[in-house]
């Protein structure tokens, strides 16, 4: 392996131990009172910070870095008591929209310009279909029914996300509506065939045969990362 390539791998695995140290250090915060243990847990934090600022300085050594004690004071106020300051993955809803002429639903992101199919955090209160729904409404306009769980992957391991993150895509049929995009959150959106997706589409290589393959009437089966042995330091 060469060393551009062994590069971005040990970024990543370098994120993952310090999100994950973060993570065993907050839960442990928010489950203990006893003053010693809870010293430890910040110095884990300190730890994790480090581990940080080192990922920072390999993918852009002239920028800036974030100063080591903002990283451990926005961890610690995210420390809740008890079951509530369990750490756990976020959850991303993404949504795969086909309609009848094969063809997928995109959105472009008025931030970055990258095209995806529509995508929103996971709220409380509702449950991972109905935000589907109404994350692809609120992006695009278009009306849709869930039809399939495609798939439930880790972001952070498959390099989309820095932070623990859990995407479920969801293949769902368009029902009704226009296409109308969100006015802040979108610079455009559009049905795309298989062969027309813009340059500028992010991560097609993992999804877009699964997509087209729901879109076009096949049940693919659904797809979860495969268990590393050992689990944890593979």
């Amino acid at each position: 392996m060469s060393a551009d390539s062994a590069e971005p791998l040990l970024t990543r695995d370098l994120v993952r131990w310090s999100e994950a140290l973060a993570a065993i250090a907050r839960t442990g915060l928010g489950f203990t009172q006893n003053l010693y243990e809870r010293e430890r847990f910040e110095e884990v934090l300190h730890v994790a910070a480090d581990i940080k600022m080192a990922v920072d300085r390999l993918l852009d050594p002239t920028a800036t870095p974030v100063e080591h004690d903002q990283h451990v004071q926005e961890w610690l106020r995210s420390v809740g008591n008890g079951v509530p300051g369990y750490v756990t993955p976020k959850v991303a809803i993404g949504v795969i929209v086909g309609n009848d002429a094969g063809e997928v639903l995109l959105v472009q992101r008025a931030d970055s310009g990258i095209w995806l199919f529509p995508t929103g955090w996971a709220d409380v209160g509702y449950s991972p279909a109905e935000v589907a729904v109404k994350e692809v409404h609120e992006e695009t306009g278009i009306e849709c029914e869930p039809v399939q769980l495609l798939s439930v992957v880790d972001g952070q391991r498959r390099g989309f996300s820095r932070f623990g993150m859990y995407m479920l895509l969801f293949h769902c049929t368009a029902v009704g509506g226009s296409l109308q995009g969100h006015p802040l959150e979108t610079a455009d959106v559009g049905w795309f065939a298989a062969d027309r997706l813009p340059d500028a589409t992010a991560g097609a290589d993992w999804w877009a045969p699964m997509a087209f393959a729901a879109i076009t009437g096949e049940r693919p089966a659904t797809l979860f990362d495969d268990v590393r042995s050992p689990i944890w330091r593979s």
